[in-house]
């Protein structure tokens, strides 16, 4: 049995000035469709953290963003990939958002009222619980 190599994924955590969150849903034909999650995508041949990200979120939501902050790695194993996400938040954007890919998209506090909440995602709400002290469930099962 050979191992699986991990795809890697950039992931941005935006926040508006309220301190919320963006969350979007995945698009109907792709794997977990209807699940929500933080945006982003996959890096291209030679693309650093930050590049995918700014590309990605231009694709798929029609914002340019500013510095992507690194912040967190966590490795899933889906059933149909193996995937390390690289988490970077990201504070300071423009233009309006657009559902490029016919997602959904809303902004969240914790904890968040959207379900199903992506597998990949719930690692994130739990740091960010870790980050601003809140205590209970980040997340409806």
């Amino acid at each position: 049995m050979s191992e699986r190599v991990p795809v890697d994924v950039a992931v941005g955590v935006l926040f508006d000035s309220r301190g919320s969150f963006l969350l979007t849903s995945r698009p109907d034909g792709k794997v977990y469709a209807g699940y929500w999650e933080f945006p982003g995508g996959k890096l291209e041949a030679n693309e650093t953290v930050e590049q995918a990200l700014r590309r990605e979120l231009y694709e798929e939501l029609g914002i340019t963003i500013g510095p992507a902050v690194p912040w967190k790695t966590a490795l899933v194993d889906y059933p149909h990939a193996l995937v390390r996400l690289h988490f970077c938040k990201v504070h300071d954007w423009s233009g309006a958002l657009e559902m490029r890919e016919g997602q959904s998209a809303v902004w969240e506090a914790l904890p968040v009222g959207v379900r199903p909440v992506l597998p990949g995602a719930v690692p994130v709400l739990g740091w960010l619980a870790e980050e601003c002290g809140c205590e209970g469930a980040t997340h409806g099962a």
